[in-house]
């Protein structure tokens, strides 16, 4: 990972320099994060519920009887009263600092807000009320964003500031002097209905009375059996750069950055390790239907790897996983499947359907273009996909899926 700790200040005047036509090759657009921090006081009491505002960064999707709830990416969570398709409406948002994920059962909602779990009851969606809230028990959830090129760190550090996410933005430099940058950093560093439905990025899973939560290298495990009163049970170590869960019947499936983890949860409060597949260092989650499992890895940046691609994997024996084929995609972020269809986000190429009738032979039957694409639900009776600061719904039909309503969040 690029990690640049300081820059020059001149950086800062780059942008304001024109550039003669002959110099234009010396210079080039990198992703530059910048972390978002404030006091400890104001992060414990970060959490409220407020009108609808517009929003900032497009995060995860989340579905619950009749509401969707759409991720702002490290401030909180949308509430869409979607009892008509056609014609959503937002209805409130909850402000959490540092939140990327959620999951709900019997109008409980548990997010994250870095390292602590809020409970909150959704019961009356005008009234919604904050039941609960542990601390520190979301051991290592810190999100780090990997599509950055370059990491300003600034002042960052003081022991009073908590840093709740990244603001990434695409800035001109000098190439000679971010590379020479680099090269000093890396001499330096070198040492039920009842449930709701997430994505296939989800972090956070609920299967029965369990919620299970995922960091970079742990399955945080809590008991829920008191909805309002969560226990935190022993984590289980799971390996490394975990980024999502999934569950078919009593397995969780866990996407890393190396590989997809297969754990048993025969016994709920300890997930026992079946097994492991092994890819090229990329992004990547996963989803299951039946005897295969559907991975996509997004290369060509800080994940690692080079290329991208949507996976197809023989899990008929869990406790050896084999991949059958290979479609190359080009950056893809969630997917998910329904009957004979598989949808994949592939970020600023559209929403692509496959046919996969014929497992694991896929053909492609549906490409919408022109739509940036990051994360999507298949419901029973319509399909919910979020892109940059829009809300889709399609509807099935014989040939794949039509576009219902488009929903602007800002």
């Amino acid at each position: 990972m690029k990690i640049l700790k300081s820059l020059l200040p001149v950086f800062a005047l780059l942008g304001l320099i024109s550039c003669s036509d002959n110099d234009s090759d010396k210079y080039a657009d990198y992703l530059v994060a910048r972390p978002l921090t404030m006091s400890l006081e104001e992060f414990k009491n970060s959490v409220d519920i407020i009108t609808p505002v517009p929003i900032d960064e497009s995060g995860k999707i989340y579905a619950y009887q009749d509401l969707i709830f759409v991720n702002d990416k490290y401030k909180g969570v949308h509430v869409i009263d979607n009892s008509d398709p056609s014609s959503p409406r937002k209805v409130a948002f909850i402000k959490i600092a540092g939140n990327v994920d959620i999951s709900i059962k019997d109008n409980y909602l548990y997010a994250d807000s870095l390292t602590d779990l809020i409970v909150l009851d959704i019961s009356d969606i005008d009234n919604i009320q904050i039941v609960n809230r542990l601390e520190n028990v979301l051991r290592d959830n810190v999100i780090w964003p990997l599509e950055a090129d370059i990491f300003e760190y600034d002042d960052w550090g003081n022991p009073d500031q908590v840093l709740i996410g990244w603001e990434v933005t695409t800035e001109r430099r000098l190439v000679e002097e971010v590379q020479m940058r680099f090269e000093n950093v890396l001499m330096m560093d070198a040492a039920s209905n009842s449930v709701g439905q997430g994505g296939s990025l989800a972090r956070f899973k609920i299967v029965g009375n369990f919620l299970y939560a995922v960091d970079n290298h742990s399955i945080n495990v809590f008991d829920i059996t008191d909805l309002g009163n969560p226990q935190d049970l022993e984590d289980v170590f799971a390996g490394f750069d975990i980024e999502t869960i999934f569950n078919q019947g009593d397995h969780l499936f866990l996407g890393s950055r190396s590989g997809m983890y297969i754990y048993d949860i025969t016994n709920p409060a300890q997930p026992g390790f079946v097994s492991e597949f092994q890819h090229g260092t990329a992004c990547d989650p996963v989803v299951v239907d039946g005897d295969y499992a559907y991975v996509t890895l997004r290369g060509g940046n800080n994940c690692g790897a080079t290329e991208s691609g949507l996976f197809v994997i023989d899990i008929a024996d869990l406790s050896n996983p084999e991949l059958l084929k290979s479609y190359p995609m080009e950056e893809p972020y969630g997917l998910g499947v329904k009957d004979d269809r598989v949808f994949v986000c592939d970020g600023s190429f559209g929403l692509k359907v496959f046919d996969k009738s014929n497992v694991p032979d896929l053909t492609q039957v549906q490409h919408f273009q022109d739509i940036t694409t990051f994360d999507v639900i298949p419901l029973s009776q319509h399909l919910l996909m979020v892109g940059e600061e829009v809300l889709y719904q399609y509807t099935y039909n014989d040939t794949g899926i039509e576009l219902i309503s488009t929903f602007s969040l800002n």
